[in-house]
């Protein structure tokens, strides 16, 4: 049983505030005490309190009905600040008079939101290290970064404070704190998430999705948060493994996890083929020029009260010309095009989600975000949904076409399940 499935059997049983209450007392137990910017225990478990009220029929109660849920914290939550990762941000912004669009999902799906979660600054960074509200340490080992830019979503389903958290990912901002944290991960298709009440950090890029403890839980997720279609796994799947000079960088921990992928997509009875995808090496060069140049237009006189490195970034992006950006974009519709050819009319594609397994706290980590870049824009740049498939040491991306979040979701739940009949580990509760 998986711990979506495990927590909704728990609820038949005991009462949503004693899951919140768990829940609550989990979290911030990272030693830099920060996977949560906000928290109001008290409200959370009167939102707890109220749900049987709201949803009284047993038989008909949602899919998340009493499931403790984190949120990155650039999405409103009514009567909280939304900081952005930044204490400028957090200051101007004031206090949010209503839910975003995401949370009111989420209300209506029946969670209890424990809280607004630590990101990089802006959503602008990779590695989880913030000069405003301290770098993001792994619940599990305070030795490691998080990853991010989704930090604290990821460090809460970690630590167990929250059975699933909604990230958002840009240029990799879920897949990557997900890889690092052994955690799956789910990027919806561009354009599938609701935006009213978020912050952007690039829209040509943005993507609202999951991190969680189990592939088997990414499809009642997806539903609940984007009704997408709950199917079969798809029959005769072909896979193109990316192989090749592309993946001299990864460590040999990284490659044991990405070949027990895909000797598991192989038992599935996929068709694996390998490529070397030769025109990604142009991929970072036109997702950095948009990304920054879209970044600059949003935060607009601003850039002075953020991080120097992210500063720069805000700078180069507004010093760009209209030429230059048009010329980018041209690529931009050329590269999504060879990708669509890349992957065909109903094929997956795997690569790693980033050529190492850790970031350690405390390292220079400046050279990061471009390294982790190279695996992650080719994606991100199509605008393709991606679970990442996790492991003990890195993740794998699994791909798939736009617009075919229920199939990858399928495939992925499939794998889930091979994978904990491989494991026979039990899976955690919330209930104690």
């Amino acid at each position: 049983m998986s711990p979506l499935a495990k927590v909704r059997a728990d609820l038949l049983t005991c009462s949503p505030r004693l899951l919140a209450k768990a829940a609550l007392e989990k979290s911030n137990r990272n030693a830099s005490r920060n996977v949560y910017l906000s928290l109001d225990p008290d409200r959370t478990l009167a939102e707890a309190d109220v749900l049987e009220k709201r949803f009284p029929d047993k038989a008909n109660r949602p899919a998340l009905f009493g499931v403790p849920i984190a949120v990155k914290d650039c999405f409103d939550i009514a009567g909280f600040r939304t900081s952005c990762g930044s204490r400028f941000y957090a200051e101007k912004n004031g206090i949010a008079g209503a839910d975003s669009a995401v949370v009111t999902r989420l209300r209506q799906a029946g969670a209890v939101i424990v809280g607004k979660t630590h990101l990089h600054q802006l959503a602008y960074g990779i590695t989880g290290e913030n000069a405003d509200y301290g770098d993001c340490l792994q619940p599990a080992d305070a030795k490691l970064l998080t990853g991010g830019s989704s930090s604290g979503s990821a460090a809460s389903v970690q630590e167990g404070s929250a059975i699933a958290a909604i990230g958002t990912d840009t240029g990799g901002s879920i897949r990557a704190p997900a890889a690092l944290c052994g955690l799956a991960g789910y990027r919806a298709s561009i354009d599938l998430g609701r935006w009213q009440g978020s912050a952007h950090l690039a829209p040509s890029f943005d993507t609202v999705g999951w991190l969680f403890q189990d592939l088997r839980d990414a499809p009642l997720l997806a539903s609940a948060l984007f009704d997408v279609e709950q199917i079969a796994p798809p029959a005769n799947v072909r896979v193109t493994v990316v192989e090749g000079s592309f993946l001299e960088e990864c460590e040999p921990a990284v490659m044991r996890v990405y070949r027990g992928w895909q000797e598991r997509l192989h038992t599935s009875g996929a068709e694996l083929r390998g490529v070397e995808p030769d025109f990604w090496g142009d991929s970072l060069e036109i997702f950095a020029g948009i990304q920054a140049h879209e970044a600059a237009k949003i935060h607009q006189g601003y850039f002075q009260e953020f991080e120097p490195v992210i500063t720069e970034r805000l700078a180069w992006g507004a010093s760009l010309s209209t030429k230059t950006i048009d010329a980018l974009r041209e690529r931009h519709v050329e590269f999504q095009r060879r990708m669509d050819q890349l992957l065909g009319s109903d094929g997956f594609l795997i690569v790693p989600c980033a050529q190492m397994s850790r970031l350690f706290a405390g390292a220079d980590n400046s050279s990061v975000r471009k390294t982790i870049l190279r695996y992650t824009t080719p994606i991100s740049l199509a605008g393709m949904p991606v679970i990442t498939l996790p492991g003990s040491e890195g993740g794998v991306q699994l791909v798939g076409n736009r617009g075919s979040d229920s199939q990858l979701l399928a495939a992925a739940a499939m794998l889930g399940e091979k994978l904990v009949q491989e494991q026979g580990a039990p899976q955690p509760s919330l209930r104690r």
